[in-house]
């Protein structure tokens, strides 16, 4: 497709995206419908049919199956970290680049998660529950510092480091274990496996990602390495933990407390009821998936994402993209720019120069990036050329997307 009137984008933004990222698309001209809960799969296979911009969080599951009738899609932004709601191959194979936020909550989800890790070794929250309930539980007892305790924390991004370096600010000594290898900042050690973190830890804190092999990473044997007087966090991924374990270990006294933020199965909205094993338990602290839910950081993504889509929509930039051929451009003056999408085989950029020399298109500058299956090649041309040119630009047999920018 050839550029057309921004005024004619078509953006979709589902699950309460900040208002940020609807003021900067209409700053551009774009038609935003917002919707403020996820939608479910036949629903979101009618709505998407005339969108280009799909901007989501958490909940909505972007599958082939929906990619099958979202035949103008150009663009999805994750206004979130996790991307394991989207079949991103599909995407890529689409020719659909798509953008998450991997920072923008970081110190979010950090501040929650040392909060609840206080809360739990001081039993604040066990003692507020029974003061509601009119019971005066003045006493020490089981109520800890969390100065000169360790921290273990598993998996170490982004999350996992900046809750390293404030966790020793606050005097705690911080292991860590992650699959990859990564420096350690501060006095942070690292642990050889999961198992002597478990078992040296007086709170164990996951920042891991959602890859099916993390599947129920913590279970009933994990629990029982664990020191009877830890603590346990996950404000990671719900299928991370085995529940009904974690509900076990509580109930027997195998670990002191949790604190759980997301859960393998989660409402839709917010009018659906919230249904756990862990429900009703003495020191487990549950909150409904908001480790990177404050106004500062949906801010952060809102503005985050909706500008990685907007320098897309206006230069092909893909840098940031997470199933695509990340390329970092610089502005086009007096020239038109093509972004030819297409199979990463051999010869496709000899095709598309023997095309352009064909038709004597004179050629400012030229990118090409390839990923897996998908290349990505950017053409600046003069702004002269015979429009025939885009035709058999379009017609070589590997092209999945072609998009020219004038």
């Amino acid at each position: 497709m050839a550029s057309f009137p921004k005024n004619k984008i078509r953006v979709l933004l589902l699950e309460n995206i900040h208002h940020q990222a609807l003021r900067l698309f209409e700053e551009e001209t774009f038609q935003v419908d917002v919707l403020h809960g996820a939608l479910e799969e036949d629903e979101l296979r009618q709505k998407i049919q005339d969108i280009h911009i799909l901007g989501i969080r958490s909940k909505t599951q972007v599958t082939a199956n929906v990619l099958e009738q979202a035949a103008k899609l150009l663009w999805i932004g994750v206004f979130c970290i996790g991307t394991n709601q989207l079949d991103l191959p599909a995407c890529a194979l689409k020719g659909i680049p798509v953008f998450n936020a991997p920072y923008s909550n970081t110190r979010s989800v950090v501040e929650m998660a040392l909060g609840e890790m206080i809360m739990l070794i001081r039993k604040v929250f066990v003692k507020s529950a029974q003061l509601h309930q009119g019971i005066w539980d003045k006493s020490a007892r089981n109520s800890f510092e969390v100065r000169g305790k360790t921290l273990g924390i598993v998996g170490y991004g982004n999350i996992g480091s900046q809750l390293s370096v404030l966790a020793e600010a606050l005097g705690m000594q911080v292991v860590f274990y992650d699959v990859v290898d990564k420096l350690a900042l501060g006095n942070a050690r690292k642990c050889e496996s999961l198992e002597e973190l478990l078992r040296v830890s007086d709170a164990v804190s996951l920042h891991v990602d959602g890859r099916p092999e993390n599947h129920h990473l913590i279970g009933r044997t994990q629990f029982e390495m664990m020191k009877p007087s830890a603590v346990f966090l996950n404000l990671s991924r719900g299928h991370v933990v085995d529940i009904d374990a974690l509900r076990d270990a509580l109930l027997q006294h195998k670990i002191h407390g949790a604190s759980v933020d997301v859960f393998p199965e989660e409402p839709v909205n917010n009018a659906q009821k919230f249904e756990s094993a862990l429900c009703g338990l003495p020191n487990a602290i549950l909150t409904p998936h908001v480790g990177g839910s404050t106004e500062e950081a949906q801010y952060s993504i809102g503005e985050f994402v909706a500008r990685k889509l907007i320098y897309f929509v206006n230069k092909g930039d893909t840098y940031g993209a997470v199933n695509f051929p990340e390329v970092q451009l610089p502005a086009f003056v007096q020239s038109h720019r093509m972004l030819h999408v297409h199979d990463n085989v051999p010869g496709i950029l000899a095709q598309i120069n023997t095309i352009l020399a064909n038709y004597s298109a004179n050629i400012q500058s030229q990118y090409l990036k390839t990923q897996q299956d998908i290349g990505y090649a950017i053409t600046d041309i003069a702004s002269d050329y015979h429009p025939e040119m885009l035709q058999a630009l379009k017609a070589i047999p590997q092209t999945i997307r072609l998009r020219v920018l004038y």
